[in-house]
């Protein structure tokens, strides 16, 4: 294959001349060509900028009646005219394209916002077409004159027009964020764009909140900017297409009609008044009536088109006439299902981002326009500050030329020309301190800060050209008065232009007051409802990363999950950091630690239990409140969530061990919950007054050690307690003293450490221990069926405790007793664990944690401190503890949670901002007696005389 070298179509005398013909592959030159030719397509034709939400063809129309001075005040003017400028000037593809995008730009129910403001046929919702553009009208629109805002202030780039003989910007300064507001669409070669328009007021929320907080999730923007808002209103089907869409950038939304049910004369009627986006009133008619011909719906007796001149243009009026004998849900339900009131909206966030196509997620595109918005008032900025830094320098000569005017005009009038008068007025030395009195004192500094400090200065050829320009009316007092006014204005600009360029902050907040009086200028109310009904199964782990989270626990049921990294290691006896706002009436009660496709069984107080995925939880800030459990799980009056277990597979060979506040425990095989329902199961039956507080999962061989409000603990093997269905009771674990209570349950694992916490924010670690072994004793009475019987708990199993518990009587433990926890049979009242003094408090939580592992504890004032599990104190059973988190006066523990070794490896010392070590402070000051202090340092000491 040859080509010309100079692309000449060669006739049929053409000879080829050696040195003229280049040998060129056709395969290289079509992949040359075709991309050349895709390239333009994407960033010419189809597909929008970022910044300002247009495509080329749309910019050049409003740039186009720009230049025609046809702004929102204005009047208006043949659209024939505005194309032909628009094609003559800037748009080279014919008036073919240009009308039709003028025309779907007035149109408000195809634009949220619109850019133009029509006058004549411009066709309507109905599918009819817009008249000749020969005989309709337009202007600007008071929105799109926001985006022009600005323009000739050199705050955008401009490139030459197509014949070179203009010039366009590449951009506008859009002060108006509208590809969000009115979305955009367009396929280009090889990729499309489909991104829905929104609510204004919505959208200048969201871009507030990210001005404010750039670290904002997309969950946190959601809470303003909730989904699209569609110019002809319907309802959108679920929140899940929406947030995947926000967060990936690709979706699909389901979108219904807006209906309603009438009766008249006995007659059923659904009548339909908004339609789903981009689709057609007479198109809607027209299927709906092939449906009843075709017999495919039965039940409708006719349709009837009521729209008329009252109707809104976004909005119709199409009644379903329903037989006698039509249940009108099922005729609904068909309607939606084989008629277009059901349709689909494809979400694909895609433009152009530095003059390349990129797919971003909502987060990213208000970015981009931030990014731009900030970029346009710096230049504008900018270029007001040399605009008045020009003024100022020539009102500074005019200044300077009427303090000494008697030879300023000797000196004009004894020149030979213009020329010479200029530079002899150049040569005139001014002294400084006439200087000072032209300019006043404040004007004085701020020109010698310019112009450096001298005895005398002379003027510029710029101040020289306004003098001798000057009129002879201007040396009168009153224009006297009027430049030293302006120029003292003009060094309030120039200080307030500097001011703002001095800091972004400060440009962030003139785009937040921006946003804010744009939303109350324009904005309006949602037209577009959302429904919490999921119309489609999908497989949501196969979008959402897997990562760990912290999941917290409010006592009033308010949930929320947050990623674990929010939280940063500090030393022990640190405050905290804030981790939810909390009041009096509801204080944290507990928090766990999950990936996003794990399980989390919620067990309540009441014995039942509920199943959600981790990533189903709302994701919020750290200090946000959290959503309210009873808007995720069918809760009973008064029920609440006791612990929560997470699992990502249910294996028959694991089982589920539960503990209540009265010392009861029971194993269930781990199966036997794979099942999960929306209302929940039974997983316990409890006894009046005990309730479920800890269920976990375990192993065929581990130990399970139980922990009591008073410091008590007792270790015993779970095979002590065999396997039982889901609808029983269990046996008792522990026998309780008088006004004490079961406060947790772990697993007791001799490679780990006994962390116990108590209410003051006092704690410890003690080893679990090796096993020492006992007989296993079959004590348990079987009831009907293999199952326990409620009333033959208490009394089943003979009592076993340590003999100082026992008796009741000072003694001293041995030295390996006292520093582990020694295997007994269930049902005793177990050893002592800590001291229970008023220094400490209850116990309140207890965790099985090793060296690496790092602890959240979270107060009941909502604050939340992330600590080392090797910085607190490792120490025998019977002692007091020492400091691990500083309360504030009236706070206390809530709860902790332990992250593993395995996920704090990478934080330690490389990601995390660690402290320089904490000294243990001395715990003896802030106790009034003596006696219930233990001895400052992490070493406490053994006193068994409780």
């Amino acid at each position: 294959m040859f080509a010309l070298s100079n692309g000449d179509v060669p006739s049929a005398s053409f000879t080829p001349q050696p040195d003229r013909i280049l040998p060129v592959a056709i395969e290289g030159e079509m992949r040359t060509s075709y991309v050349t030719y895709a390239m333009s397509v994407i960033i010419s034709r189809a597909l929008p900028d970022a910044r300002d939400g247009l495509k080329p063809s749309q910019r050049r129309i409003l740039v186009a009646m720009n230049d025609l001075n046809l702004g929102p005040n204005s009047g208006r003017v043949k659209c024939a005219k505005i194309c032909g400028d628009t094609s003559g000037n800037y748009h080279p593809h014919g008036d073919g394209s240009i009308y039709p995008t003028l025309v779907r730009l007035a149109q408000n129910w195809n634009m949220r916002e619109t850019l133009i403001d029509k006058q004549g046929n411009f066709g309507s919702l109905a599918g009819l077409p817009p008249a000749a553009m020969r005989y309709t009208e337009a202007r600007l629109s008071a929105v799109a004159s926001e985006m022009l805002d600005d323009l000739k202030r050199d705050t955008v780039d401009y490139v030459l027009t197509y014949d070179q003989r203009n010039r366009e910007p590449v951009v506008l300064p859009s002060r108006f964020p509208n590809l969000l507001v009115n979305g955009s669409s367009g396929i280009a070669v090889g990729m499309a764009t489909s991104i829905p328009p929104h609510n204004l007021a919505e959208v200048s929320q969201a871009v507030i909140r990210l001005l404010e907080d750039p670290e904002t999730s997309i969950d946190e923007l959601m809470e303003v900017l909730p989904g699209p808002d569609f110019p002809t209103g319907g309802i959108i089907c679920g929140r899940y297409g929406i947030r995947q869409g926000y967060l990936t950038g690709r979706s699909t939304l389901t979108l219904r009609a807006k209906t309603r049910f009438l009766t008249e004369k006995n007659t059923d009627i659904i009548e339909v008044t908004e339609i789903p986006y981009l689709e057609t009133r007479d198109r809607i008619r027209e299927k709906l009536e092939q449906l009843v011909r075709d017999d495919k719906i039965k039940g409708i007796s006719r349709i009837v088109d009521l729209t008329d001149r009252t109707t809104p243009a976004w909005q119709v009026c199409l009644h379903i006439v329903l037989k006698r004998d039509a249940d009108k849900e099922v005729i609904l339900n068909q309607l939606f299902q084989y008629s277009p009131l059901q349709s689909t909206f494809s979400v694909i966030l895609l433009a152009l981002s530095g003059n390349r196509p990129k797919t971003m997620n909502i987060k990213e595109l208000i970015g981009e326009f931030i990014r731009h918005r900030i970029t346009v008032i710096r230049r504008k900025t900018e270029f007001q500050l040399a605009e008045a830094r020009k003024r100022k320098h020539t009102i500074e000569g005019l200044l300077i030329a009427q303090l000494n005017i008697d030879e300023v005009i000797q000196t004009i009038r004894s020149s030979g020309s213009r020329a010479e008068a200029k530079e002899r007025l150049q040569a005139i030395l001014v002294p400084s301190a006439m200087v000072a009195r032209a300019l006043g004192d404040a004007g004085f500094m701020e020109f010698q800060s310019e112009q450096g400090v001298r005895e005398t200065y002379s003027l510029s050829a710029n101040q020289t050209e306004a003098i001798v320009s000057m009129q002879l009316g201007s040396l009168a007092n009153l224009e006297q008065e009027k430049l030293r006014g302006e120029h003292q204005k003009l060094i309030e600009d120039i200080f307030g232009y500097l001011h703002l360029l001095s800091d972004e902050a400060h440009i962030r907040a003139v785009i937040r007051e921006e946003m804010q009086k744009l939303g109350d200028k324009y904005g309006n109310a949602r037209r577009t409802e959302i429904s919490e009904d999921e119309l489609s199964d999908v497989d949501k782990e196969d979008l959402i990363p897997e990562e760990m989270m912290v999941v917290t626990l409010s006592q009033r049921g308010y949930i929320k999950r947050l990623p674990i990294h929010t939280y940063q290691a500090q030393n022990r006896g640190g405050r905290g950091i804030m981790g939810a706002k909390a009041d009096d009436e509801d204080a944290i009660q507990d928090l766990f630690i999950s990936s996003t496709h794990d399980w989390l069984l919620f067990f309540t107080d009441k014995g039942r239990v509920f199943w959600q995925k981790v990533y189903d939880l709302p994701l919020q800030s750290r200090t946000s409140k959290g959503r309210a459990l009873v808007n995720l799980l069918s809760l009973q009056e008064g029920e609440q969530v006791a612990t929560c277990v997470n699992t990502r597979t249910f294996e028959e060979n694991r089982y589920l061990v539960m503990a209540t506040r009265a010392g009861i425990v029971k194993k269930t095989s781990l199966d036997a919950y794979k099942r999960p329902t929306k209302g929940g199961i039974i997983a316990i039956n409890l006894k009046d007054g005990d309730a479920l507080i800890e269920a976990r999962i375990l192993s065929a061989q581990e130990d399970i050690l139980l922990s009591t409000a008073n410091g008590m603990a007792i270790r015993f093997s779970q095979a002590d307690a065999r396997a039982m269905g889901r609808n029983t009771s269990g046996v008792r674990g522990i026998k309780l003293r008088k006004d004490d209570e079961v406060i947790g349950m772990v697993v007791a694992d001799p490679a780990m450490t006994l962390l116990t916490m108590c209410e003051k924010g006092y704690g410890k670690r003690t080893p679990f221990g090796f096993i020492e072994s006992v007989p296993v004793v079959e004590d348990v009475i079987p009831g009907e069926d293999g199952v326990v019987a409620d009333e033959e708990i208490a009394e089943a199993l003979p009592e076993e405790t340590d003999a100082e518990e026992a008796t009741g009587e000072e003694g001293e433990e041995s030295s390996s007793s006292s520093r582990s926890y020694r295997r007994q049979r269930r049902g005793g009242m177990g050893v002592r664990d800590i001291r229970v003094i008023p220094r400490n408090g209850k116990v309140v939580k207890i965790l099985a944690v090793q060296e690496g592992d790092h602890v959240l504890i979270v107060t009941a004032g909502g604050k939340i401190q992330r600590v080392r599990a090797a910085e607190i104190s490792e120490i025998g059973r019977n002692t007091q503890g020492v400091r691990v988190i500083k309360l504030t006066e009236g706070d206390r523990v809530a709860s902790m949670a332990r992250i593993p070794a395995d996920l704090c490896q990478e934080t330690i010392e490389e990601k995390l901002d660690i402290e320089p070590k904490a000294q243990v402070e001395d715990i003896s000051a802030d106790q009034a007696n003596p006696s219930e202090t233990s001895t400052p340092g992490d070493e406490q000491t053994t006193d068994s005389s409780e």
